[in-house]
């Protein structure tokens, strides 16, 4: 059987799902011919059989340039089709509820629950003016969750990319206020805290050298 090589020219063209089934073959195997036969399989939608029948120079070729997608660091896209369905980003961060805040948290860091993520942070527009627009109140992610493992992962990308650089934000603030108020810790210990009380000020440094380390990441 012949089959037709499509290879992806855009994060566009990839969906969260193919992404989440590569990474998930790439935490169980190490092996780079393996994993580049593997990235033609799922992001070319082909057969492993064929990618292993194919010559290894045009396996390279292609793997590289679907390795070269990844460089890009897309913006941040509010809004984005799936079919006919136009799904919009919260528009106000400062009003997320408490129920969107918990199943956020306990999604985003698990790639292999991203697409719940990504159904709190997408939902269906219900209407729109111009650039503004209101989405389906948050109930559960579960009502969209296999929907979004469909969405383009440019858009997946774009939220992490926006969620990581807030947080380096966050903890630039955080660790220039420990800082900057080292008063706060020298209270701390000048009071009686008990057991806790010591937990607690540990804690804060042990809070700073860990913003420290990410601050290096980061660099």
């Amino acid at each position: 059987m012949r089959y037709k090589l499509t290879i992806p020219t855009s994060l566009s063209e990839i969906k969260l799902k193919q992404y989440q089934q590569f990474l998930k073959v790439a935490s169980q195997n190490d092996n780079e011919d393996f994993l580049q036969q593997k990235a033609i399989q799922i992001f070319c939608d082909v057969p492993l059989k064929f990618v292993t029948e194919m010559k290894h120079k045009d396996v390279n070729d292609i793997a590289g340039k679907i390795t070269a997608l990844f460089s890009q660091k897309p913006k941040l896209i509010n809004r984005f089709k799936i079919g006919d369905l136009e799904f919009g980003f919260i528009p106000n961060l400062d009003e997320i509820t408490s129920g969107e805040y918990i199943d956020l948290d306990s999604y985003f860091t698990d790639w292999q629950q991203m697409h719940k993520a990504m159904a709190v942070l997408y939902r269906p527009i219900t209407e729109k003016q111009k650039e503004k627009y209101n989405i389906e109140p948050y109930v559960i992610s579960i009502n969209y969750a296999e929907v979004m493992e469909q969405m383009p992962l440019e858009v997946t990308l774009s939220a992490t990319v926006f969620f990581w650089t807030l947080g380096i934000e966050l903890l630039n603030g955080t660790k220039n206020y420990l800082e900057t108020n080292k008063e706060v810790v020298t209270i701390l210990k000048q009071h009686s805290l008990g057991k806790d009380g010591v937990g607690i000020v540990q804690s804060m440094g042990l809070l700073k050298e860990t913003l420290e380390d990410l601050m290096r990441l980061q660099n």
